[in-house]
């Protein structure tokens, strides 16, 4: 039976453990909440990330990072992108040697504008083939009620892609294997910066003529920004690119088009993220994915657009003229 030690007990990460217990691995799950852990191991509940939810039996959680991580075979790391360095340092020599290391994590890191995968393993000193990343359209509540879905499991290694695969393999739960980590990560942080935008255009009233322009126009920076950087147009075309790009800006349950529609209906970026009480990591990512593109001369209006709101204070009522009034060119540049 495969070990899994999962590193971060919000809603993603707890959801993920269940799928990983129902595809029966031996799981347990670190949190830095002692209440979350003890009502995980005592009720079978993580009632502040997901409700009434029953987790697995078999499911057990603790504070304690090296009985966590002790002998595990595979390290699933469900922290927020901005803070994962700072998690992992502590954690690297609790490493087993032979341990994989997944990211679910989805963004650009802030000052690097290294991607996940890059930073894991420059932190934890291990090889890009002992890396993996899961991506897709996944949202966590629905999941976690054994909804159908799939997902990509994306490393340099086919051969870890599919180690990961076969752990992750549930009834409910369908992975698909990859060897593009870039497009698969660049498809997971830049559609959380195009639903904070479809977000906005729902908060402020505007119809599904606004919300299809922004999802598509969006696609297509994801695309220019990926083949850029080496991505693959199918991957980007697929469940992590344009399957999440969707489930993402569609549905009430994310939290990016949730803060957008905060920010769009008058509040203030402050008063929006207290509301919106979960991590949404378009705010962090956005500005170092624009630094990314410009470093290879790519153009991302929208994203730049949600910097400028997001960052520099421009008022929401100036970005559709903004973006109206670029110079007109053919839809495939």
């Amino acid at each position: 039976m495969t070990r899994v030690a999962v590193m971060g007990s919000g809603s993603w990460g707890t959801t993920f453990a269940i799928v990983l217990a129902d595809a029966g691995a031996k799981v347990t799950l670190w949190g830095r909440r002692a209440d979350v852990c003890a009502e995980v191991n005592q009720d079978h509940r993580n009632t502040a990330y997901l409700g009434p939810v029953a987790l697995p039996p078999s499911l057990t959680a603790s504070t304690d990072p090296q009985e966590v991580l002790a002998g595990a075979d595979v390290v699933v790391l469900a922290v927020p992108s901005q803070s994962m360095r700072a998690n992992l340092e502590p954690w690297r020599d609790l490493l087993a040697p032979h341990a994989v290391l997944v990211s679910l994590m989805k963004g650009v890191e802030l000052g690097t504008l290294q991607r996940m995968s890059e930073v894991v393993a420059e932190v934890a000193r291990v090889e890009p083939d002992r890396i993996a990343v899961v991506s897709g359209p996944n949202l966590a509540k629905e999941i976690a009620a054994r909804q159908p879905t799939a997902t990509v499991v994306a490393s340099s290694s086919a051969r870890t892609a599919e180690l990961i695969a076969q752990v992750c393999s549930a009834p409910y739960f369908r992975p698909y294997t990859n060897t593009d980590v870039v497009g698969v990560e660049l498809g997971g942080a830049l559609k959380n910066v195009i639903a904070l935008a479809v977000g906005i255009a729902e908060g402020m009233g505007l119809g599904d003529n606004t919300k299809a322009t922004i999802i598509t126009r969006g696609l297509a920076e994801t695309t220019r920004l990926g083949l850029a950087l080496g991505a693959q147009p199918a991957t980007l075309a697929g469940l992590a690119g344009l399957g999440d790009l969707v489930a993402t800006c569609a549905s009430p349950l994310s939290r990016n088009r949730t803060l957008g529609v905060a920010l769009g209906r008058g509040l203030t970026l402050t008063e929006a993220v207290a509301a919106a009480k979960h991590t949404a990591e378009a705010v962090a990512s956005c500005r170092p994915i624009l630094e990314l593109a410009r470093r290879h001369g790519v153009d991302l209006p929208i994203t730049e657009q949600i910097v400028a709101v997001v960052h520099d204070a421009v008022p929401i009522s100036e970005v559709a003229p903004r973006l109206l009034g670029r110079p007109r060119k053919p839809e495939g540049v």
